[in-house]
């Protein structure tokens, strides 16, 4: 379940031509990647204006209520997009959510505190999940349940692994109010400072983000075949970074953590069912 950093990224980490995918499915999750990668692209690359940048989004939700009333779309994007929401009966929500957050992104470049933060995830990360499941037919209340803390702490540890990048263009995702907490200030994420205070602030959202994952961990045994097994490839790749940032000692500066050939080993080695 994040391909996404600009935020691309994110929706790299979710299953998009895997080779766990089942092949009929592949088109479908094809279309959800596509539609999120060029929106998240339009908030987050090139030179646009803020003001280009929302205009473009508000094209994309343009597209998206054509959809909904049965007219074609303009787009060869979009129209692929309607046709696997009328072949799966794709709820329409998720899209939007999607669209509401890259345009957050656009304006906000702050969060006050985790909850915050955690509606920003709502509508950034969770819907790819819901989308999933919506596809495999599995969208029961208490999947999707384990499916948001999933994606939810995918994207934290996107955040997480990337908080130099993101820095680099002006955003910053640790609550404003946990950085004060621990006596972090922004000239420390600017200077790569890895000291104490920044060690402690990082366990606490590591902590968290490993807590959510382990919540969701049932849906890996709940969902059957291939695409259990994808799922819980999925869940071992966030703890195992997770378990590499700690190793860095959260330097992730001049160390960010990826997976690696080993790791991916590692992985299936550890993604029998519970």
């Amino acid at each position: 379940m994040k391909a996404t950093t600009a935020r691309v990224e994110h929706y790299e980490n979710f299953p998009v031509g895997s080779i766990l995918m089942p092949r009929r499915l592949r088109r479908p999750v094809a279309a959800i990647y596509n539609f999120a990668r060029a929106a998240d692209d339009i908030a987050d690359e090139g030179t646009l204006s803020n003001d280009e940048r929302l205009r473009q989004i508000d094209e994309f939700r343009a597209e998206l209520e054509r959809i909904a009333e049965g007219s074609a779309p303009l787009t060869v994007l979009f129209q692929r997009l309607a046709l696997e929401i009328k072949n799966y009966v794709l709820p329409m929500q998720p899209y939007h959510d999607l669209l509401d957050a890259f345009s957050q992104d656009v304006l906000q470049k702050r969060y006050p505190n985790y909850d915050e933060l955690l509606e920003y995830c709502r509508r950034s990360a969770n819907p790819i999940g819901a989308l999933l499941l919506h596809l495999y037919d599995e969208a029961t209340p208490v999947n999707l349940a384990y499916s948001n803390a999933i994606c939810t702490s995918l994207q934290l540890i996107n955040f997480w692994q990337d908080v130099a990048k993101d820095y680099a263009i002006g955003r910053i995702y640790l609550p404003q109010d946990e950085m004060a907490r621990f006596q972090v200030n922004e000239a420390q994420i600017a200077e790569g400072v890895v000291d104490d205070a920044w060690c402690k602030l990082m366990q606490f959202q590591v902590d968290r983000a490993r807590a959510l994952m382990q919540y969701g961990a049932p849906l890996g045994n709940i969902l059957t075949g291939r695409i259990g097994l994808e799922m819980r490839m999925i869940i071992a790749g966030g703890l195992r970074i997770l378990s590499k940032l700690e190793n860095v000692q959260f330097d992730m500066f001049r160390r960010r953590p990826v997976l690696k050939k080993l790791d991916w080993v590692i992985m299936l080695a550890k993604s029998a069912p519970y």
